[in-house]
């Protein structure tokens, strides 16, 4: 009997060259491995048409994202009325197989009751209310601080009003599934890690000769962490520091460009960021937020040698055992110093390599999925 799924996507995933959409790209690929007949919906809102996804789903239907902020008046939150299209309910009533929504963003039908009697699971990408929250107290930005903290009381009222409508809510960490059970009182919360590009880990053994920072610099939160990264920690530290990743501002090159020992790798390749984490002897995680996951965690433990994170970074995510976890600029370069010098052994590959496979097994993890949502189709 075949099995068919309709999945709806806040972003158009593909390429996965954003830590947003690794979890939906990829999650296409192993559940149609496992032959689950894929229907799907995504907005598109400037990564346009992707006729890649066609390898992996029978159907492919593209929505319109709105720029206007009207549905704020009815205490909506921005990420979702703006994905408030209505084609997507006209092609969704064509039948009555599973729905798979990606993240609040997607939630509009739901918070509608526009599904009723069908099997709806909730894929939780952060707990988003405290995400918003966690962007507005780090960005320097008074417009940007204004909309996330506002955004934040809406999602966490919207949130909290939608939580018992799905049938299943499926969140990216324990952590976030424990959140969404004790804030909001949801019962049937279950965990399932995110869909990545890795199966086996391929860090080297041995030494790379500097320390690694990548990230969309673009960010706000990621841009002030390499700039604490600088200031607080390699301008007393003479060891070589490159901080890599999307579009840095010139605010951030003026300050690499103060010190001798540091670098930007200005917008590289994909080969050539997996080449900068591979040959980097530790790869530096602090973060500021700490909903959901966040992939560079895993792109570093699957393919680099030492990581060095802070709590905010690993919790949650079953990792904190495969970093050396450090909070404070002391115990960041105190950290460094030690590991800098260290060699990453053979044991330490097969160790990390049992500690992700439990965890981050995309095959098993697929067949735990699809039995998720048919029970749930066939309860």
């Amino acid at each position: 009997m075949e099995s068919h799924l309709h999945i709806v996507c806040l972003d158009v995933p593909y390429p996965p060259d954003y830590g947003g959409v690794f979890d939906l790209y990829y999650k296409l690929k192993y559940l149609h491995e496992k032959n689950i007949i894929i229907h799907l919906h995504c907005y598109e809102y400037g990564r346009g048409r992707q006729d890649t996804l066609l390898l992996y789903c029978e159907t492919v239907q593209y929505y319109r994202r709105s720029m206007n902020w009207v549905q704020l008046a009815a205490g909506i939150p921005y990420i979702v009325g703006s994905r408030a299209d209505p084609e997507l309910l006209k092609n969704l009533s064509k039948d009555n197989y599973p729905v798979l929504l990606e993240g609040i963003h997607s939630t509009y039908l739901l918070h509608k009751n526009k599904l009723p009697g069908r099997k709806v699971v909730l894929r939780l990408h952060n707990i988003e209310f405290e995400y918003y929250c966690q962007l507005s107290r780090n960005t320097a930005s008074l417009f940007h601080k204004i909309y996330y903290t506002v955004e934040s009381i809406l999602l966490r009222r919207y949130e909290k009003k939608i939580a018992s409508k799905a049938s299943l809510t499926i969140a990216v960490t324990e952590k976030d599934a424990v959140t969404y059970a004790s804030v909001f009182g949801v019962t049937n919360t279950r965990h399932l890690p995110v869909f990545t590009p890795w199966n086996t880990v391929t860090s080297k053994e041995g030494k790379g000769v500097y320390c690694l920072y990548q990230a969309n610099l673009s960010v706000s939160e990621n841009e002030q962490a390499a700039i604490w990264l600088i200031k607080k920690i390699f301008s007393g530290l003479h060891i070589p520091f490159i901080i890599a990743g999307k579009n840095p501002s010139r605010t951030l090159k003026k300050e690499v460009q103060l010190h001798a020992h540091i670098r930007i790798a200005e917008n590289p390749s994909e080969a050539g960021m997996q080449e900068l984490i591979e040959n980097a002897q530790i790869n530096l995680l602090p973060s500021f937020t700490t909903s959901g996951i966040k992939l560079k965690l895993l792109h570093a433990l699957f393919c680099g040698r030492h990581c060095i994170a802070n709590a905010a970074m690993a919790a949650g995510t079953g990792m904190e055992n495969a970093c050396t976890i450090a909070e404070n600029e002391p115990d960041f370069r105190a950290a460094i110093q030690i590991l800098y010098s260290q060699p990453f052994t053979k044991q330490a590959v097969e160790d990390r390599q049992a500690l992700l496979e439990k965890h981050f097994n995309n095959r098993r993890n697929a067949e735990r999925l699809i039995e998720w949502i048919w029970e749930e189709a066939n309860g």
